[in-house]
């Protein structure tokens, strides 16, 4: 592997300079009010990228695993039901979590590659006139697939079932690369990470939590400590943690924030719109299907290949690091050796799309596969050509 090349995972993601350098800082007392000015802003930052007036942001040390249990354990009980689906890797680790926790988890069996099925959901929450389901679990975007789910359409599915279960949604891979609207959506509790739209290295769990999910600590009986969100609303009225933070990564995470707000939230999305339908277009000229059922399922942060019958997809992802010094995400779960999936999130422009396009391009026809070389660069730059005119930027 090389360090000259960027990434093509679906996370971590391509660090820019601007923020390593945010991150590369001295050793500062985190109990100072200097630690205030980089915590109370890095907080607001993440608001605002929520699409949020009044989530309590919550930033732990720890990863987007770290952030599904800050959402379970604050606001659920032992023997609590929830809803979920699970048509991914990602969402049967949460669906896993929650049962390692002693939860009644109703989860419907959906085919990878489709999305969540917000009728079904419909449904179960309608039959459910006891109300005994206290939350939905729902994956934004399913990283192994490639596949975006509608999360307005679920929390329309609870409001038409006149249902009050809370909404959690994980927006590991979404959040900082595609449209998250909290509030409109009445999202209760957002999860996510530093190391994906955020452009970060991995270090630093990001919840949101709506003013419900924050009542519902009071009754939550789940067992928690390090991730107990009242410590840390404790510790930001004195300017502090609980204990020790990561300082570093929150400074990156307030510059992150930064550059995200000064690009355009709106002009981030269709960054992240065009490099992906470059994607796409490449796919198609290699005669190739997505994992993804059908275009409304399409994510704009990370497409999951199909190769053809009988090859083992991760040969791709071996050779590729081999042979060209380029990482590509392998297939995991129930895709595990049948796709390999392209990241295009986070610090990414068309043209280094462009170069991982290419790469995998060289590696298909080094493996024998009946792809022709610069099929997929041309398809990808008719799109890169097209491109539409900037938004109106945003004042961070």
């Amino acid at each position: 592997m090389s360090f000259q090349n960027p990434v093509f995972i679906p996370g971590p993601t391509n660090i820019p300079e601007r923020l390593r350098k945010a991150c590369d800082m001295p050793t500062i007392d985190h109990r100072s009010p200097l630690f205030a000015e980089i915590l109370h802003p890095a907080r607001d930052g993440v608001r605002k990228v929520l699409k949020s007036a009044n989530a309590e942001v919550f930033i732990f040390p720890a990863t987007g695993t770290g952030g599904w249990e800050t959402a379970i354990s604050n606001t659920l009980s032992p023997g609590d039901t929830v809803l979920a689906a699970r048509n991914g890797m990602f969402s049967h680790k949460w669906i896993d979590m929650c049962q390692r926790f002693g939860l009644d988890v109703r989860f419907i069996e959906v085919p990878w590659g489709q999305g969540i099925p917000v009728a079904r959901f419909e449904e179960i929450l309608s039959a459910d006139t006891s109300h005994k389901i206290k939350a939905v679990l729902a994956t934004h975007n399913e990283t192994a697939t490639g596949v975006k789910s509608d999360i307005a359409g679920v929390r329309r599915a609870m409001d038409a079932a006149g249902h009050p279960a809370l909404l959690f949604v994980d927006g590991v891979s979404s959040i900082g690369s595609m449209d998250f609207r909290f509030d409109d959506w009445g999202v209760d509790v957002a999860v996510t990470g530093s190391q994906k739209g955020f452009m970060l290295h991995a270090g630093l769990a990001i919840v949101g939590f709506s003013p419900r999910a924050v009542a519902a600590y009071d009754t939550a009986r789940l067992p928690r400590t390090f991730f107990d969100i009242r410590d840390m609303t404790k510790g930001y009225a004195a300017n502090a943690y609980p204990y020790t933070p990561a300082v570093g990564l929150m400074n990156g995470l307030n510059e992150s924030c930064g550059m995200l707000l000064k690009e355009g939230l709106e002009n981030v999305f269709a960054r992240h719109t065009r490099i992906a339908s470059g994607v796409r277009a490449a796919v198609a000229a290699w005669d190739m299907e997505l994992c993804a059922a059908s275009p409304d399922l399409y994510s704009d942060t990370v497409s999951a290949i199909r190769t053809p019958e009988g090859f083992n997809a991760s040969d791709i992802v071996a050779h590729a690091a081999k042979a060209y010094g380029v990482a590509f995400g392998t297939g995991l779960g129930e895709v595990a050796g049948k796709v390999f999936r392209i990241g295009h999130l986070g610090s990414l422009t068309d043209v280094m799309a462009l170069s991982g396009i290419a790469t995998a391009e060289m590696v298909m026809v080094d493996l024998g596969l009946p792809v022709r070389l610069g099929s997929g660069v041309a398809a990808a730059q008719e799109v890169y050509r097209a491109r539409p005119a900037i938004a109106k930027k945003e004042a961070a």
